[in-house]
């Protein structure tokens, strides 16, 4: 599929992206699942499309919060999918907290990309390698460094494969009304102010007028706060 279609995929809505992605890649292509809102929003929505064959993925880190766990569960319950899980490499895990403790992705931006690289990137492209496309939960209003978020495109990072973002020009409103709507399960750290979660020591509470992904990596300036997975 050239460039061209997937223009034509900007002015579809996210059922629609994801039922052509059903169509089109079946199994061979993976929602890339932290079980966050939006990520639960696209898994609902693909449990009620016939055909249902996509593959769900999710990267375990090792430091994620209990609350993840207890959703990714509830998504294996109640809808009756099974989570692929990738673990970082556990020699490179443990040259890390061995080389440079338990807390050096606090000490310098590059530190934490190097953790996030062991701990996500690397895990993400033995994932990647076994699909043909990837689907995710990205929003142009999510960050600076997400403004240009396409819905479907070519993955600027891994080659031969296609990235596609059902809900690249949803709101945080849309969202959450989606959620409330078809009474979707989420993660339970959103209500304590959550709205961003990933591992536990780089994801905290956020105030009132703060930015939703102001909790995540809260040292760093905003253009910094990607972890590698995308560009």
């Amino acid at each position: 599929m050239n460039t061209t279609n997937f223009k034509e995929l900007e002015d579809q809505s996210a059922e629609q992206i994801l039922a052509w992605t059903v169509k089109e890649f079946g199994p061979r292509a993976g929602i890339a699942s932290s079980f966050g809102m939006e990520d639960m929003v696209l898994i609902d929505m693909v449990s009620k499309l016939d055909g249902n064959n996509l593959t769900i993925f999710t990267l375990d880190t090792g430091r994620l919060h209990e609350e993840t766990y207890e959703i990714m569960e509830k998504v294996r319950t109640r809808y009756g999918m099974t989570i692929k899980t990738f673990f970082p490499v556990r020699e490179a895990v443990e040259a890390l907290l061995r080389d440079k403790g338990f807390f050096s992705f606090r000490e310098s931006v590059d530190n934490r990309k190097e953790c996030c690289y062991i701990r996500k990137v690397e895990p993400l492209k033995r994932a990647l390698a076994q699909l043909d496309a990837w689907v995710t939960g990205l929003r142009r209003d999510q960050n600076v460094t997400r403004t240009n978020v396409a819905k479907v495109g070519n993955d600027a990072d891994h080659d031969n494969l296609i990235k596609i973002n059902p809900l690249a020009d949803w709101t945080q409103e849309q969202v959450e009304g989606y959620i409330e709507k078809h009474s979707v399960p989420v993660n339970s750290l959103h209500k304590k102010n959550y709205p961003s979660i990933g591992c536990a020591p780089c994801t905290r509470s956020i105030n009132p007028g703060e930015d939703i992904r102001a909790g995540r990596w809260w040292w760093e300036n905003p253009e910094h706060k990607e972890c590698g997975l995308h560009r």
